[in-house]
């Protein structure tokens, strides 16, 4: 009899070893990453450049000129939000977005054709509704690529040694594309960054005279682009 306890206690010692072993061996099962379909909202900050190259064509009155103005580049901080919406297809996330952009990008050179005048122009406010598409690299890391329309607002003055020459301030339609990569770290939360360029083509821009400056204003043909790099947060629900 007591030969029979003493295999049955060596019998359920060994069966629940190694019962223990193969659980403590067993591979942990991971979180599933929540699915990409859904809406987000957040904010942004980061960096802008721009970009001008600039002619006198006329002035306001209808006369007709042709000098170079010139071109300059410029830089600023820039921040805003976004909205917008994914739908995942397996590895594959399509989607729509918002984003707005406030900030000061400002450029300023030497008239070439009248040195001792400077022009500035300081991008304003920035924005885009583009597409989305992207690729999942692993299940909470995205890829992805976007292209749509951009909006741009701009104040724009010449100056001469002292005084306000002239001014102008005006909205700017064009587009942009960017690509960029975005971490889904919690089931709700994502962190991005960015690159974009946006491309507002050439147009004439009519300016109205400083308080204190005589003649007729010009009339400046204006090529802008900015550039972008962003990063960003995002809620998901």
């Amino acid at each position: 009899m007591k030969s029979l306890l003493l295999t049955s206690f060596a019998v359920f010692t060994l069966g629940g070893s190694s019962a223990w072993a193969a659980d403590a061996l067993a591979p942990m099962a991971e979180a599933p990453v929540a699915s990409w379909t859904g809406c987000y909202i957040g904010g942004n900050v980061g960096g802008g450049w721009s970009h001008v190259d600039q002619t006198q064509v006329g002035k306001v009155d209808g006369t007709i000129v042709n000098n170079d103005y010139g071109s300059g580049s410029g830089s600023g901080f820039i921040g805003g939000a976004q909205l917008g919406c994914d739908y995942q297809m397996d590895r594959w996330v399509f989607g729509v977005q918002g984003m707005f952009d406030f900030g000061d990008i400002k450029s300023s050179h030497a008239l070439t054709a009248f040195p001792a005048f400077d022009l500035e122009d300081k991008v304003k406010d920035l924005f885009t509704v583009t597409g989305r598409a992207g690729y999942l690299f692993d299940p909470a890391v995205l890829g992805y690529v976007k292209a749509g329309g951009a909006w741009a607002h701009v104040d724009s003055a010449v100056y001469g040694s002292s005084f306000l020459s002239e001014s102008a301030d005006y909205d700017r339609l064009g587009w942009t594309v960017g690509v960029g990569a975005e971490w889904k770290f919690a089931s709700n939360w994502s962190v991005f960054g960015e690159y974009n360029y946006m491309d507002f083509g050439k147009h004439d821009v009519s300016y109205n005279l400083g308080p204190t400056a005589v003649g007729v204003p010009d009339v400046v043909s204006t090529k802008l682009t900015v550039q972008q790099v962003l990063v960003g947060l995002n809620y998901r629900f």
